[in-house]
């Protein structure tokens, strides 16, 4: 059975990452950069793992960095302009999200024909949620939560 492995960058603890970070982001004055050590302590997450995820982002044209005393990271895009998912594109890497399940189908005929059946179901589930996603913006998000808090 050929493997398929979910790349680091398909992990969808990420997406969940950038997502809060760019809300966090969109939330600071145009001309303040956040700091990822500051932004991994609010999301309480590895520093390590936020800049590989912030690394992405920028990468995308999602945010720009700025170096030095006052460095950090900062929006590029209006936060109303960013589309979760676009955000969930860039994390795909060019395939559906790795979902585990089509790879319990071995190479058997049965397995085969179960990966056939079980690939159209997966990609209707990414079909799906990238029609929900398609919905909200960052921007959207950040008024939900204000409205919450």
């Amino acid at each position: 059975m050929e493997q398929e492995y979910c790349t680091s960058t398909q992990h969808p603890k990420w997406f969940g990452l950038a997502v809060q970070a760019l809300i966090i982001m969109s939330q600071e004055n145009v001309n303040t950069a956040c700091p990822s050590i500051e932004l991994a302590r609010y999301l309480q997450s590895e520093p390590s793992l936020l800049r590989r995820i912030l690394a992405v982002l920028a990468k995308e044209g999602f945010i720009g960095t700025r170096e030095g005393r006052a460095g950090g990271y900062h929006l590029k895009k209006p936060a109303e302009s960013i589309r979760l998912v676009d955000v969930y594109d860039a994390f795909r890497a060019g395939s559906k999200l790795c979902f585990g399940i089509t790879e319990t189908a071995g190479t058997h005929p049965f397995g085969n024909c179960m990966k056939t059946v079980l690939g159209e179901i997966t990609k209707e589930m990414d079909d799906s949620m990238r029609g929900v996603l398609s919905k909200y913006t960052i921007a959207d998000i950040a008024n939900q939560l204000e409205t919450n808090i």
